[in-house]
């Protein structure tokens, strides 16, 4: 076994060398023979990798604890699910899962040739380093398939955090976005060597970055979620400097999803699209240097190890490398590009939205490094944590809703103002209205309420967008409410499906607003029987037993729950105690309903009679997760969307909807 994995990973630092050989004497020949040569080395490089990738997963399936990455993250107990996703677990593995997914992606695109034959040794060529320099760290650094020198009768064990479902997901989908960002990466600087400075890479390229976008949402939020269920402090986003590093990128690619159609339909802002991809791919390796460094401490990191220099040296290559193909590009990319016609139009506002996300980039990235750039210069290491995040983000994240609120009531080219203020006074005096409300039900926290009352104008001016659009169509097809919805929503789906996904956005920020403003949390110690109150709950304590499962034991405390004076079920919060781990995992019970979720912790006890709890009260929690789902709707919608129908854009101009 490992011989066939060593194998593996030297085959792919040579087919990587050969078939970037073969593309570089195909391109300056014109041959195509080596140019097809260098196509079949990149899909035996996905042949290779995934011999790699599945042999992995049978090693830690079958508990093969003679491999040093099989024994230092799996045991003998360790259920099946948990044991596969050990893979992603450490250094190693998730090297490989990397490499494993570049190479499939790089394998799509070669043998995706229609258009964009001229293009794809290029392409391929990018994609291809960095496939080298991940085989060349795994077989000098990082082998995944390196022997113990004594076989263990027994493995060390999953570290009980990535015990969770959320394990199998978060760590995948990030991993899909980060490497999803290469290829319009690749595009970008096969682009610039070709010299060709329309916007054929951005039309080629929108899915893999939409894809990519989507994968990175789909990791956020379900890191998220995966944090409030384990960790046990009430939250779901620490600002923790790894969590900062999924998110970095996801900022700079919402930016670049938007200003990228200002390139496709008015030819401007080459250099700052290009910019931006080359923003976000760095980005990626960013994170991936900051996991595997150890320079900032983190919860999510693998831990102190050599290979952040590697990351750092290759970063920095891929980094000048591509500043300087865009320098000595620059005069060609300026003397094609043209201005914004007026202020007020869509390119302004996508622009000012631009400026907005990549000034909250800035903010973030600042953040996270400031304690290495204190230490650096003062020798002290001053930590950042949530209030600075919050206070400069909150801000920043409010200016981004109140624009994506009127962006949509703004035309392309030049807005006309009186059309715009006719569209948007009735959703704003829905908003005054909504703000009124809280006030007079006694909702407290200005800045609560405002963030609250901006993001209810931008929830009603897209459902009003909607509204516009169905009527439209029900006028001219005579069609139901819901099928005019539906093929409204086809027949435009990069429109509507982002119309979705900001809908999602708002639901989510009423999530976030409510619960960081509005949560109550206790600390109570009880006795066996004695009850206390929490907001509209009583919990009752009524007894703390012990069990065992998988040789772990199990203490939890059952708590009886009532709401507003009514029965609600009981709630068993836990403590769980491994055989292979130092410290205890603490299991959070969770009652949840549409409004806000009790959230117990069991803390501690001083016997089974006395047991201390943490409780807190979280509104509207459920809607981030709601919200998240609705994003991913969207942005599945608008993959599969193309050019606006004709009869659809005529019927929206006469019910005086933009396209």
């Amino acid at each position: 076994m490992y011989l066939i994995g060593h194998i593996t990973l030297i085959l792919g630092i040579v087919i990587s060398l050969y078939a970037i050989a073969a593309n570089l004497i195909g391109i300056k020949k014109k041959d195509s023979r080596w140019l097809e040569s260098a196509r079949g080395g990149v899909l035996s490089l996905a042949f290779v990798a995934s011999i790699a990738a599945f042999l992995l997963f049978y090693l830690l399936g079958t508990s093969q604890f003679q491999f040093k990455y099989v024994a230092a993250y799996t045991n003998s107990q360790l259920p099946i699910l948990y044991k596969l996703s050990a893979f992603w677990a450490g250094n190693e593995g998730s090297l490989l899962l990397w490499t494993f997914l570049l190479s499939i992606y790089a394998g799509i695109v070669v043998l995706n040739r229609k258009k964009q034959n001229e293009m794809i040794p290029y392409v391929s060529i990018i994609l291809l380093i960095n496939m080298l320099f991940f085989f060349t760290v795994m077989v000098f650094n990082a082998n995944p398939f390196s022997m113990t020198d004594k076989i263990p009768l027994d493995g060390k064990g999953l570290n009980p955090m990535l015990q969770n479902p959320g394990m199998v997901l978060h760590p995948v989908t990030l991993y899909m976005g980060y490497v999803g960002l290469a290829v319009p990466f690749a595009y970008a600087i096969a682009a610039l060597l070709m010299k060709r400075m329309d916007a054929s890479w951005i039309k080629l390229t929108r899915r893999w970055t939409l894809t990519a976008w989507l994968f990175l949402t789909i990791g956020n939020i379900v890191g998220g979620w995966w944090a409030y269920l384990e960790l046990g402090w009430g939250g779901y986003w620490a600002w923790d400097p790894v969590e900062n590093a999924s998110f970095l990128p996801w900022l700079t690619v919402s930016a670049f999803l938007h200003s990228m159609m200002i390139q496709e339909r008015k030819n401007m802002l080459k250099t700052w699209n290009l910019s931006l991809i080359i923003l976000s791919y760095i980005l990626t390796l960013f994170g991936t240097f900051l996991v595997r460094s150890g320079i900032l401490t983190s919860v999510h990191a693998f831990g102190n190890s050599n290979l952040g220099t590697y990351f750092l040296i290759f970063m920095a290559a891929m980094m000048i490398f591509a500043i300087y193909v865009v320098v000595t590009r620059y005069q060609l990319i300026k003397s094609d590009s043209r201005p914004i016609e007026s202020y007020f139009s869509k390119e302004s506002s996508f622009l000012l939205n631009n400026f907005i996300l990549v000034t909250a980039t800035f903010a973030v990235f600042f953040g996270t490094m400031y304690p290495l750039i204190s230490e650096t210069l003062t020798g002290t290491k001053v930590n950042v944590g949530a209030p600075y995040f919050n206070k400069v983000m909150a801000p920043i994240m409010l200016a981004l809703l109140f624009l994506m609120a009127i962006c949509p009531l703004i035309s392309w080219q030049k807005a006309v103002f009186n059309r715009f203020i006719k569209n948007a006074i009735a959703p704003l005096l829905a908003a005054v209205v909504f703000a009124i409300i809280l006030v007079a039900m006694g909702v407290k926290g200005m800045y609560a309420i405002v963030g609250l009352t901006v993001t209810a104008f931008m929830f009603i001016i897209h459902l009003a967008e909607f509204w516009r659009g169905i009527k439209a169509r029900r006028k001219a097809t005579k069609e139901g409410f819901i099928k005019a919805a539906i093929q409204l929503t086809m027949k435009n789906q990069r429109r509507y499906g982002g119309y979705i996904v900001h809908i999602g956005m708002a639901i989510i920020a009423i999530g976030v607003i409510s619960s960081n403003a509005y949560s109550e949390e206790m600390m109570k110690t009880v006795n066996k029987g004695e009850s206390f109150q929490v907001g509209n709950y009583e919990l009752t304590f009524q007894e703390l037993t012990e069990t065992d499962k998988n040789g772990n034991g199990i203490v939890t405390a059952n708590m009886d729950v009532l709401y507003k004076g009514k029965s609600n079920g009981t709630i068993l919060p836990e403590k769980i105690f491994y055989g292979t781990w130092p410290e205890p995992s603490s299991e959070v019970a969770i009652k949840t309903n549409w409004k806000e979720d009790l959230y117990v912790v069991l803390s501690s006890w001083e016997s089974k009679e006395k047991v201390t709890f943490v409780v807190k009260i979280n509104p509207f929690v459920s809607w981030i997760w709601a919200g998240g789902i609705l994003m991913m709707i969207g942005t599945a919608i608008a993959l599969i969307g193309g050019k606006t129908s004709a009869s659809y854009r005529i019927g929206s101009r006469k019910a005086g909807v933009r396209a």
